[in-house]
């Protein structure tokens, strides 16, 4: 009795899954024909031996198979059928469910180029409002009073005393699902953490131990994200899939702020004059005197 194939054995495996193969083709952003050419052993239909592999890992992986044999079994196979599949294994694409979207690209060009104009709005002194105003009174943190005004004149101190930057969040990163949606969470090994639908209500704790770990999720808005108790700001953009997005304590405090906005009003700085001391109630009353 001759051996099964990769295919045979994949095709085996999803079917006592009791998983449909489109439902494969979702998960791994393989296209339906290849996943059929690979079950039916057709490699010759494949755009070449490196996508062969890579494909095939990514439906094992799919099906929780052992994924470093099943590639090691199916460039056996491409070898022993010949038909120019020798290429090297270094040139194996990568994981298709794993390659960010063009417009996710796109987007986080967007947020630079934001945090960028911010930043140099900022520097220019243009959003607090300090343009013109004499670098050195400034620097000495008073503003400068026109000569020959009244010396009981109170000056209003502009230089803002520096903000003590918030540390970087740490603890415990937990994921909230505030709507039904389906993750995965792994790690750099691409060993999974968790693989399911979340419903509302649904938390799961990262674990502090885990290496590098990263989620893919199709409606980022779905998920509530905190660290150490804390709220930090949403993993991406509403109705945009994310992939291969670090969620440890310290990739979530990398993560960029939001970019200031340019057109928002500077906020002028204001004098609090000192309360005036109460008087005294009551008088003093006189020795003797009902």
């Amino acid at each position: 009795m001759f051996p099964k194939s990769v295919g045979e054995r994949l095709a085996e495996a999803r079917k006592k899954a009791k998983i449909d193969l489109a439902d494969v083709s979702s998960r791994t952003r393989i296209p339906l024909r290849h996943l059929e050419a690979i079950e039916t052993g057709r490699y010759a239909d494949l755009p070449s031996a490196t996508y062969a592999t890579g494909f095939t890992k990514a439906y094992a992986r799919t099906l929780g198979m052992d994924e470093v044999e099943i590639g090691r079994d199916v460039r056996a196979e491409l070898q022993a059928i010949g038909a120019g599949y020798s290429q090297p294994d270094y040139f194996e694409p990568a994981d298709p469910a794993r390659v960010p979207p063009r417009a996710l690209a796109w987007t986080a060009a967007l947020v630079a180029i934001l945090i960028i104009g911010g930043f140099a709005l900022w520097r220019s002194g243009v959003i607090d409002g300090l343009g013109g105003r004499d670098p050195a009174a400034i620097a000495a943190g008073t503003d400068v009073t026109e000569q020959g005004g009244p010396a009981s004149e109170a000056t209003i101190n502009l230089a803002a005393p520096a903000a003590t930057p918030a540390a970087p969040p740490s603890g415990q990163v937990v994921l909230t699902a505030n709507d039904e949606v389906w993750v995965r969470i792994y790690d750099a090994a691409n060993q999974r953490l968790l693989e399911s639908t979340m419903k509302p209500g649904d938390r799961f704790e990262v674990p502090a131990d885990a290496n590098n770990p990263q989620i893919n999720v199709g409606r980022p808005e779905a998920l509530t994200v905190t660290v150490g108790g804390q709220p930090v700001p949403a993993l991406g953009i509403p109705g945009r899939p994310i992939r291969d997005v670090g969620v440890s304590a310290a990739a979530l405090a990398a993560r960029p702020a939001p970019a200031p906005d340019p057109s928002a009003p500077p906020t002028a700085a204001t004098v609090t004059p000192a309360a005036a001391a109460p008087a005294a109630s009551n008088a003093a009353t006189p020795a003797g005197q009902p």
